[in-house]
């Protein structure tokens, strides 16, 4: 049976937590010290905050195969999903050098459907949301309403 996180996780604004990004950026700092990354080099951590006020993490780990490589994004999701999940509200992705990153066209698939259009992703210049990254997603919802035509 197809689960669909936004009708199950749907954002209440009385349990969205107040947002330290100070926290999350430190997080997804800590995290990209922690990514194995022998073939590019290139360091990534990520690190949200859940509408319950969790924080999950994650980090890239590269194959020698690059196709099979995962972002940090994946860890992210993978962590949330095995700590409970919920809905994402915010994340930051940072390089190994604590500068923002932004996500990759899979990942901002994959953020959005944890945290839907409102998710608050970090940036260099400030925080948007995903709808702006990712206009007109498609959705667990569009499943739904697209099968079968």
């Amino acid at each position: 049976m197809l689960q669909r996180p936004f009708a199950v996780w749907a954002p209440r604004e009385s349990t969205v937590p107040e947002i330290d990004w100070n926290t999350l950026r430190s997080g997804a700092a800590a995290m990209a010290a922690q990514a194995y990354a022998p073939y590019s080099g290139v360091f990534v951590g990520a690190c949200g905050i859940t509408e319950d006020g969790r924080l999950v993490r994650g980090c890239n780990v590269e194959s020698a195969s690059y196709g099979l490589t995962l972002c940090a994004e994946c860890g992210l999701i993978s962590d949330l999903v095995a700590t409970g999940g919920g809905l994402l509200v915010a994340v930051s992705i940072a390089a190994g050098d604590g500068a923002p990153l932004a996500p990759c066209g899979r990942c901002r698939q994959l953020l959005h459907e944890h945290g839907g259009a409102a998710l608050l992703v970090d940036r260099a210049s400030g925080p948007c949301r995903m709808g702006e990254l990712l206009p007109e997603a498609f959705s667990p919802d569009d499943l739904v309403t697209r099968a079968g035509r």
